[in-house]
């Protein structure tokens, strides 16, 4: 019931500047209530002044109030906008007698819901609808219903006071124009004033947002420019490892075919070899079912040195010993160790062998092996000797005898050093490829006697 009475005093929750229902309803310092809209606008026309007022009580503020929404009244107005008078008692629409009336009602006259002063009458709502609808009304100055509507006439010219000034909320006669246009040319040159300095300002932001953008557009240049820079560095990478990998691929084929070499060379010797012996047999044979005697014993002689050979390779046997390199003793530079540390390579590459004081920091020379063939050296003088294959050495500590021999088919002293081993001896390989040898094409290999 209390909502409904609310309802009926519309004026509670109207406007002072716009006087219609308040609209987003603010408060400022002073307690009075506005529409956002309307009191930002008003406080925008003050802009250039030093202070603000309100325009109903004047008070004034030293600097732009702080708009603070009136949430008690934003609820109260949206009740109002959704029951409409319609939800209030009939009673409540007739003028009583501190009401004013409608000047167009006959009969019971319903309160007037706002007063022209043009016309100098004041409507109910529903009298009041030609103002907002017929184009003949459109000039007529409405404000909230009146009793006292013959003030608006001018003592002076005895006219209508037809034009309202803002700043005092006073209607004011056509004899006061000329102030009133006096204002408005001070108030539309301050105005000008204003916009000139928010030009200005809009200029100084437009130049800010173009600096900004200049700015996007040279860290788009520099992250192409990266962007691009990065992928020359990719793809210089994904050259570089396509060369190794043929790079790669081309040493893995060269020592390939150097190893097919090899083998192909010791099956030719394996097959000169079978071939040798298969003859060496059948001589034998021949021998064996000759049943002359002369003729046998002139045929024996290569029979014994085939003896004495397989006496001699028999006392190798006994002394022979299991040799494998010592890889902490190995050169860094080009040696690569395989098999069990019983072959030794030659190799385009420095070994990753980790440091050991045992290590040659240069290589041994002990026995080196060429494509063109091999020599000792002995007290650093160079010994010549004819070229083998396969060498086999004998070392009589006690005695200080030191043998090589060339190993084939048979055994042929190379050279025989006599002297007196005052500490222990150990065997070692040094290779010197020659010009034009390919990595992997020099080796030596320790092999263990049958």
């Amino acid at each position: 019931m209390a909502l409904k009475e609310v309802q009926l005093n519309r004026e509670t929750f109207s406007c002072p500047i716009c006087l219609d229902l308040l609209e987003d309803p603010v408060t400022i310092p002073c307690g009075h209530s506005y529409c956002m809209n309307c009191i930002e606008s008003h406080f925008d026309e003050e802009e250039d002044n030093e202070i603000h007022s309100c325009p109903q009580c004047r008070q004034t503020f030293t600097t732009r109030p702080v708009l603070l929404k009136n949430t008690m009244l934003t609820v109260l107005v949206e009740e109002l906008k959704k029951t409409g008078l319609q939800a209030a008692p009939a009673d409540h629409y007739y003028a009583g007698p501190e009401d004013v009336g409608c000047d167009v009602c006959t009969e019971r006259k319903l309160k007037a819901f706002k007063s022209c002063l043009v016309c100098l009458a004041s409507y109910c709502e529903q009298h009041l609808q030609p103002h907002y609808e017929s184009p003949a009304f459109e000039r007529h100055q409405l404000l909230d219903p009146s009793g006292r509507l013959q003030e608006n006439i001018c003592s002076r010219e005895e006219e209508v006071m037809k034009m309202l000034c803002c700043a005092d909320r006073q209607c004011i006669c056509q004899s006061t124009v000329s102030t009133a246009m006096a204002e408005r040319t001070r108030r539309r040159d301050k105005i000008k004033l204003s916009r000139q300095r928010i030009g200005r300002r809009i200029q100084q932001r437009e130049k800010d947002a173009k600096a900004l953008q200049q700015e996007v557009e040279t860290i788009n240049r520099s992250a192409d420019k990266e962007l691009e820079e990065s992928e020359k560095i990719s793809a210089e990478l994904i050259r570089l490892v396509e060369k190794r990998s043929s790079d790669v691929k081309q040493e893995i084929r060269s020592q390939l075919n150097g190893k097919l070499s090899q083998i192909a060379e010791l099956q030719e010797k394996t097959e000169r070899k079978i071939t040798w012996l298969k003859r060496k047999d059948a001589a034998l044979r021949r021998l064996s079912r000759n049943k002359d005697h002369n003729e046998f014993r002139r045929c024996y002689p290569s029979l014994a040195r085939l003896g004495r050979l397989k006496d001699f390779s028999a006392i190798f046997l006994k002394y022979s010993c299991d040799i494998t390199l010592d890889p902490n003793t190995a050169n860094k530079q080009l040696l690569l160790l395989s098999e069990g540390n019983r072959k030794e390579t030659y190799v385009s590459e420095a070994q990753s062998y980790s440091s050991h004081p045992d290590r040659f920091p240069a290589w041994p020379q002990v026995l080196i092996f060429e494509n063109s063939g091999y020599k000792f050296m002995y007290n650093k003088n160079t010994i010549p000797a004819p070229q083998s294959s396969r060498i086999g050495v004998y070392l009589d500590h006690g005695a200080g005898n030191l043998s090589f021999y060339s190993v084939s088919e048979t055994m042929t002293l190379l050279h025989r050093v006599k002297t007196t081993f005052t500490q222990p001896l150990y065997a070692g390989i040094g290779l010197f490829p020659a010009l034009g040898v390919p990595a992997g094409g020099d080796l030596a290999t320790f092999y263990k006697l049958k």
